[in-house]
């Protein structure tokens, strides 16, 4: 299984959509660089599918990358498919995933708009093994344990 990044984002804070931005670099045990979500914990990056967000546009939405917190929007990939330990190369960057959806404990400002929100349950979050700078159209591979 194969795809590849459409945009990497920020924030400064945590509890705000995140800003698509040309670069990030992922740093091995931390996350993103930057980024208010990283740190020593088992949800240093955030993935979601374009294909997720695209459902959320279908729904009169007019959302894009980074709206639902995500590091990492990508697409050709079936995120919500891997089981947790499965290990995605990003370029020259390595994750494990190590959860699929998070519950939410307030609901977001998408949630009150739609009546739903993907993250929940088609995001996936990840620990760095390996860093690398990532861009968009980096391309993902799903690495064999």
């Amino acid at each position: 299984m194969s795809g590849s990044v459409v945009a990497v984002c920020t924030s400064l804070n945590k509890g705000e959509r995140k800003k698509p931005v040309p670069t990030v670099e992922l740093v091995v045990g931390h996350g993103v660089l930057g980024d208010a979500h990283a740190g020593d914990w088992h949800r240093q990056v955030s993935l979601l599918a374009q294909e997720s967000i695209d459902k959320m546009r279908s729904m009169g939405l007019s959302v894009s990358a980074g709206d639902f917190a995500e590091n990492i929007t990508t697409t050709g990939i079936d995120l919500v498919s891997l089981p947790i330990g499965s290990r995605l190369a990003l370029g020259p960057a390595l994750l494990e995933v190590t959860q699929i959806g998070k519950e939410c404990h307030t609901r977001c400002a998408i949630f009150y708009q739609a009546g739903d929100c993907v993250m929940p349950k088609e995001g996936i979050f990840a620990r760095v093994l390996q860093g690398g700078i990532v861009v968009p159209d980096t391309p993902i591979q799903l690495i064999a344990p």
